[in-house]
């Protein structure tokens, strides 16, 4: 699944991803199958995307890496002209194109009906939305129970500068929506971080819990009692107060690098939630981390390199 972070400051912006590439096999079991998997690119003097979730797509019937296509979208695209929002749609419109998770999605509602009767449970509805599968069941203990399922997603966080020295960043959900996070143009959206993939650790950490809270019996009958904004509301009370808009690069390079550090020690040391026990530890290997300034643009300052033994190989590759 992988993680990546942004964080946008006054003096420029960073963008930081793990290199953990994992895949199922055959048998549905998760394996990792690379530490060196590349899952930041620039796009253009200004831009740059970082990638997490499904590793691979079918192209002619054989399954190609999503950095292949990032770098097709480089070529036959006119990346210097584009703003951040026109790149951050047609990443979006090309992911949304290439991956036919429509079909999966169809055939969805009756897998997860012979998954229930097989353990024994009684099925109360199924019931397809736009991107996802809710249903609701009675376990052999006659215990009410609902969930929620989905195929697997690809995610994009596309953060950089337009031409008039605007920020902005904006999240990529195939299948689902995009949404901004930033624009230095929109008062409160100026500074801050954003981060997809596995993000349990990092939002435990600044926000003070996970999303899976809300699978909690007394939250749930909270949100029902208080209505799920004020449960919201007052889970935000939780999050650390930390100062973007007086952070400076090196900082958020430290904020970003750490995260996904601690991330990586967290999915070591554990094996899922007590919830939810099992989970796979898709966070691993080099940080690659790049920063963008409004008079620099995009800049490494830490990537992956070839190597053979202990010599390394540079593959520099100027963009546009």
């Amino acid at each position: 699944m992988s993680l990546a972070i942004n964080t946008a400051t006054p003096e420029g912006m960073v963008l930081a991803a793990d290199s953990r590439q994992s895949y199922r096999n055959r048998k549905g079991m998760a394996r990792i199958g690379s530490d060196n998997a590349s899952k930041l690119f620039q796009l253009n003097r200004r831009i740059g995307v970082a990638v997490t979730g499904l590793a691979f797509l079918p192209e002619n019937g054989v399954m190609k890496n999503i950095s292949k296509f990032i770098e097709q979208f480089k070529r036959e695209t006119d990346v210097e002209k584009l703003n951040v929002k026109d790149t951050a749609e047609k990443l979006h419109y090309l992911f949304n194109k290439k991956y036919d998770w429509q079909k999966q999605l169809e055939k969805l509602p009756e897998k997860i009906k012979n998954d229930l009767q097989r353990q024994g449970c009684q099925i109360l509805e199924i019931k397809k939305e736009q991107y996802a599968v809710k249903f609701r069941f009675k376990d052999p203990q006659g215990n009410l129970k609902k969930g929620v399922g989905g195929v697997d997603r690809i995610n994009l966080l596309v953060a950089g500068y337009n031409k008039n020295g605007s920020h902005e960043v904006y999240i990529c959900y195939i299948p689902g929506e995009t949404q901004k996070k930033r624009d230095s143009r929109e008062r409160g959206k100026e500074y801050g971080a954003s981060w997809i993939g596995q993000i349990d650790v990092i939002s435990r950490v600044v926000l003070g819990f996970d999303g899976r809270v809300r699978n909690i019996k007394f939250v749930n009958e909270a949100a029902q009692k208080l209505g799920q904004e004020e449960i919201s509301k007052q889970l935000r009370g939780l999050e650390y107060v930390i100062q973007w808009g007086a952070m400076t690069l090196q900082d958020a390079i430290d904020f970003c690098t750490l995260m996904i550090q601690t991330t990586s020690a967290i999915q070591r040391f554990s094996d899922g939630i007590a919830a939810n026990p099992g989970d796979m530890p898709g966070v691993g290997g080099p940080v690659d981390v790049a920063i963008i300034t409004p008079d620099k643009g995009f800049i490494w300052i830490n990537r992956k390199k070839l190597k053979i033994g202990e010599r390394e190989i540079a593959l520099e590759k100027k963009s546009g």
